[in-house]
């Protein structure tokens, strides 16, 4: 079932989602929700929190060569935590919570990952670029962090006068 994503500014953008220790039927339905969801907007990550259920979990669909997201390569993260980061890439980032907005954005290049899957089983993995890119800024959801929180004061104030406008045009 295809959710609605919320949008900045709303405030629960910024709740600090909780830990899931049950997983059941209505864990599995809301990551397919959430899978419908992202690939409906045409994502490549989505956290719970932006369809407004502040629990720990995301998912990250990278895109092969031709541009298709296979449900083969999804990743079903539940309670991650980075145990290790290394490197430093820099990357222009979008949001489906911060739509039509993108800008470069610093994270480490590689990090290591510790997290369940669907049926709680713990997995460690390391993931790089794109992946690592894509798994810190769904994390930052998580802890209720935008990815705009880390624009420099310049660019940040350049957004929120940008947003001020489209959303006087509504």
């Amino acid at each position: 079932m295809i959710r609605d994503i919320i949008t900045y500014p709303n405030k629960n953008l910024r709740k600090v989602s909780k830990s899931i220790d049950t997983f059941d039927q209505q864990l599995h339905s809301l990551l397919d929700d959430m899978y419908d969801t992202m690939i409906q907007k045409e994502g490549i990550g989505l956290a719970a929190i932006q369809i407004d259920v502040p629990l720990r979990a995301l998912i990250i669909n990278i895109p092969n060569q031709d541009q298709q997201q296979s449900k083969e390569t999804l990743l079903e993260i539940i309670n991650p935590k980075i145990l290790h980061s290394q490197g430093e890439i820099v990357y222009q980032e979008g949001c489906l919570s911060v739509p039509n907005f993108y800008e470069d954005i610093k994270r480490a290049q590689k990090i290591v990952l510790e997290f369940q899957n669907r049926d709680a089983k713990v997995i460690q993995r390391e993931f790089e670029d794109l992946e690592a890119i894509a798994i810190q800024h769904e994390i930052d959801h998580l802890n209720g962090i935008l990815f705009i929180d880390k624009l420099s004061f310049l660019k940040r104030k350049k957004f929120e006068k940008e947003l001020k406008k489209k959303l006087k045009e509504k």
